[in-house]
């Protein structure tokens, strides 16, 4: 009897336990194991979604778009770009300055190298930063004797050469084929280049044009300088120098030919 009772009591705790909070005509679930947050049925209609898109560019991709403006593709670069009106050295100077950059003529290389000394003292630069053994050989020969060959010394202002000069932008065009290589144009908070009146071009184009001229591979870097380094990525406020010099000064050098 007592084995009975037993039973019997544990029969209704266990019932108690079960149907404790079950509201009228609704049958209690035991969950045995997790829910998986998507049903096979949700799953099924991801996957179609999917299906459905790739099918959408599976078939966009096999029928072939018509180029907009066909009468358009038979026109020349010369019939695009507009003529240069006025000599590249104006044209150049006008259009850097626009830029904030700091466009200085020289006569020629003595020239050169008294307006350099002179800005230097003006500055009070200590030493300027110089790798290019060209551009060093011609300072040094006119006597120039400020410079530094040691990027550690940490130099406040860096000279390079350029590839070309490129009138219609204003932009300053260089390549990893120089020895100054990637960084001299933006290790300095102030950037000088010294340039000659035969390396102005009218557009971007004749530069590429010019770098790749007997070249079998394309230089790893070419880099279009155009003034300071800007940015207004933040709340549209123009801050300059941030990702390079925020001085850049121009020596072009009239060509003794």
């Amino acid at each position: 009897m007592l084995s009975v009772g037993i039973f019997l009591y544990a029969q209704y705790l266990y019932q108690t336990i079960e149907y404790k909070g079950r509201k009228p005509g609704i049958t209690p679930v035991t969950c045995i194991e997790p829910l998986n947050p998507q049903t096979p049925q949700q799953n099924m209609k991801t996957v179609t979604a999917k299906e459905q898109i790739l099918n959408r560019i599976k078939k966009a991709l096999s029928q072939s778009t018509p180029m907009p403006f066909p009468e358009k593709q038979s026109l020349t670069r010369d019939q695009v770009m507009v003529p240069k009106t006025e000599e590249l050295t104006v044209l150049f100077a006008e259009n850097f300055s626009a830029v904030q950059g700091q466009f200085i003529y020289c006569i020629d290389e003595a020239e050169l190298v008294a307006k350099l000394n002179g800005l230097q003292q003006h500055r009070n630069w200590p030493r300027i930063f110089c790798r290019e053994a060209a551009l060093i050989d011609l300072l040094q020969h006119y006597d120039f004797r400020g410079l530094e060959f040691s990027p550690q010394a940490g130099a406040p202002v860096a000279i390079t050469g350029c590839e070309k000069l490129i009138a219609r932008t204003g932009s300053i065009l260089m390549s990893t084929r120089q020895s100054s290589g990637r960084t001299t144009s933006v290790y300095t908070p102030i950037h000088i280049c010294i340039a000659f009146t035969s390396q102005l071009v009218y557009d971007i184009e004749e530069g590429l044009s010019y770098i790749q001229e007997g070249q079998k591979n394309m230089p790893s870097l070419i880099t279009l300088a155009t003034g300071p380094s800007r940015t207004a990525d933040i709340e549209k406020t123009l801050v300059v120098g941030i990702h390079g010099p925020g001085e850049v000064y121009c020596f072009v050098v009239e060509d003794q030919l």
